[in-house]
């Protein structure tokens, strides 16, 4: 998971404390994404890093760690794009 990642989600979790990073495992769930803020999250995600994630992509699996939906972007982001 890139640095850059971890900071573009970071303002999404509320309940996560100031000066804790975000961890692969973090649970954004438990640390305050709602459903509200994972649109705008996947709108911010998109533009940032120039990807579409596909609607079968759209579901609390791909949104339950920070991990699981920085992997969905990596696909997305094809083999050239660094990991």
């Amino acid at each position: 998971m890139e640095a850059q990642f971890a900071t573009l989600i970071r303002p999404y979790l509320r309940f996560l404390p100031e000066g804790e990073e975000v961890k692969p495992d973090s649970r954004l769930r438990d640390l305050g994404l709602d459903s509200m803020q994972a649109i705008e999250l996947l709108f911010d995600i998109e533009d940032s890093y120039q990807v579409t994630l596909p609607d079968e992509r759209l579901n609390d699996q791909t949104f339950e760690t920070a991990d699981s939906l920085w992997r969905a972007v990596d696909d997305e982001r094809g083999p050239g794009g660094p990991s």
